[in-house]
């Protein structure tokens, strides 16, 4: 049986882990959410305490975090997909930093956006 000494990370490796590590942020998100649905049974109170919990700087930087989780899963699994599809097979390369770069780009516009409506914040 011949064992792997040495395994070179390419940036493909890179795309792969970054991709299983926001879809696993992205089910954490969920499951919190489906937590903070939940108290709407207990009622208006429940709900409201538990929201009021989740208003303060940390969640709203956290929040600016998630969409940029979001924005780079969507961006790399199109990526994934056009390769899967069988476009740009031998330009991985070159559509993984396409990828990086939209996702850069929509996350500060979405992020400046975001926090200019935080409050007491320069962008407003």
């Amino acid at each position: 049986m011949r064992v792997i000494k040495h395994y070179r990370v390419h940036l493909g490796t890179l795309a792969w882990i970054l991709h299983r590590l926001s879809g696993l942020a992205l089910i954490f998100y969920l499951l919190l959410h489906i937590w903070v649905i939940h108290h709407l049974i207990g009622g208006e109170e429940s709900f409201d305490g538990i929201m009021e919990r989740f208003n303060n700087p940390l969640f709203k930087f956290l929040e600016v975090g998630l969409i940029g989780v979001i924005m780079f899963h969507l961006f790399n699994g199109l990526r994934v997909t056009l390769i899967d599809m069988g476009v740009l097979v031998e330009r991985q390369k070159l559509l993984f930093g396409i990828a990086v770069a939209l996702w850069l780009v929509c996350w500060f516009v979405i992020s400046v956006a975001m926090i200019s409506r935080f409050g007491g914040v320069p962008f407003s």
